[in-house]
């Protein structure tokens, strides 16, 4: 068996420990398993790209550096939580200069609807309008309230079992529910139900974002691991 699907194959519970002594693959293939939930949980809370990835990597430190996973849940619910906790910290030092995307006009989406049914689902036109949806959908879940917003995210972006989030949030289940139904209902009175496939294409978080994260944070927790 070689190294890579030595690796793979070990429990939550190892590759934190070989994380946490700074091993460069268990870190590599951890932030690649989790890079895109962790940003999304992010985002959900500081609804800014750069300050989102900041969080997730000043996340991943923290938890390989200060944090012990124990295995009370899974390791990705576990990195969920601290990401979630890492952003609301961002958000409060930096509320001053944070910025809302809240100015998007909604009312453009009916307008990209009729555009989408006339051309052919695989010409350029297309695939530009289905990205202009994608932003437009992601200003209409950043205008939700924050409570609404990162629990959304987490089950219907991410699938996240109620379970899953509330653990990852550290409220109550019934709460999970409650506010999942009512960001629903919400986002509903903004977007036609048709485009809920669109959102599979809303705060993509992979390719060369993903490697990049990725070299950071081995980077990063490797150096820290220097001289201990």
């Amino acid at each position: 068996m070689d190294a890579a699907r030595t690796y793979e194959s070990l429990s939550d519970l190892d590759l934190a420990a070989r994380a946490h002594a700074r091993d460069p693959q268990a870190i590599r293939l951890i932030t690649t398993r989790n890079n895109q939930r962790l940003y999304r949980a992010a985002w959900s809370v500081l609804r800014n790209r750069a300050d989102a990835e900041e969080a997730v990597q000043d996340a991943y430190v923290k938890a390989f550096t200060i944090g012990r996973f124990e295995g009370r849940s899974s390791l990705a619910t576990w990195l969920t939580r601290i990401v979630v906790n890492e952003a609301l910290s961002h958000k409060r030092a930096a509320e001053a200069r944070k910025r809302s995307l809240a100015d998007a006009d909604i009312t453009q989406i009916d307008d990209y609807r009729e555009k989408l049914m006339s051309v052919s689902f695989r010409s350029p036109e297309f695939q530009m309008l289905r990205a202009e949806l994608a932003k437009a959908i992601e200003a209409a879940i950043a205008r939700l309230p924050e409570e609404f917003r990162t629990v959304l995210v987490l089950r219907d972006i991410e699938d996240m079992s109620v379970e899953e989030t509330a653990e990852a949030l550290d409220i109550l289940a019934a709460t999970v529910k409650t506010r999942h139904l009512r960001a629903r209902r919400r986002l509903r009175q903004e977007i036609d139900p048709d485009f809920r496939a669109v959102l599979a294409e809303t705060l993509r978080f992979d390719g060369a974002n993903c490697e990049a994260m990725t070299a950071r944070a081995v980077a990063v927790l490797t150096e820290s691991g220097e001289g201990t």
